[in-house]
């Protein structure tokens, strides 16, 4: 029966954690003079020019995976200290631990990999400004007309 109560316990923290993880691909990078950070995907679409574009690194970019491998592993690890109510809390505090470790070592290895993404900054025909954070620019230069479709930026 406690078998079954520290799994539960252990897959519960892990999918808590897991959603603690970030997998934006528009991850906010400061204040960029009135630009808006992201897109709204509600509207389908929005057309203007092309202000600005800057190379970021891809710091901050998790998939998820890092926080539940080491949420899994922390709460393991855990579950080996005390009895009762004390191994408990310490399977749930391992899995906390283990999980904001994994994801900030899977941080890291993201950074350290060098993917960099870009933040094409546009004006939009409407006055707005956006900044949008993708992970290729193609064949985009600054002035070129663009549509903003599904949080990316493209040509017409």
């Amino acid at each position: 029966m406690k078998a079954s109560h520290t799994l539960a316990a252990v897959l519960a923290a892990g999918a808590l954690l897991g959603g603690c993880a970030s997998n934006s691909s528009q991850p906010y990078y400061g204040s960029n003079d009135g630009y808006r950070s992201g897109y709204d995907n509600t509207a389908s679409a929005g057309y203007g020019t092309i202000e600005s574009i800057q190379v970021t690194n891809g710091e901050g970019r998790t998939s998820g995976a890092g926080a539940i491998v080491g949420g899994l592993v922390g709460a393991l690890a855990g579950n080996q200290v005390g009895s009762g109510g004390g191994r408990t809390a310490a399977t749930v505090a391992g899995g906390v631990a283990g999980a904001a470790i994994g994801n900030r070592v899977e941080s890291n290895r993201n950074a350290a990999e060098g993917q960099q993404m870009y933040s094409v900054n546009v004006r939009l025909d409407n006055g707005e400004y956006r900044s949008v954070t993708q992970d290729s620019v193609y064949d985009l230069r600054v002035g070129n007309r663009v549509r903003i479709v599904d949080g990316r930026v493209y040509r017409y």
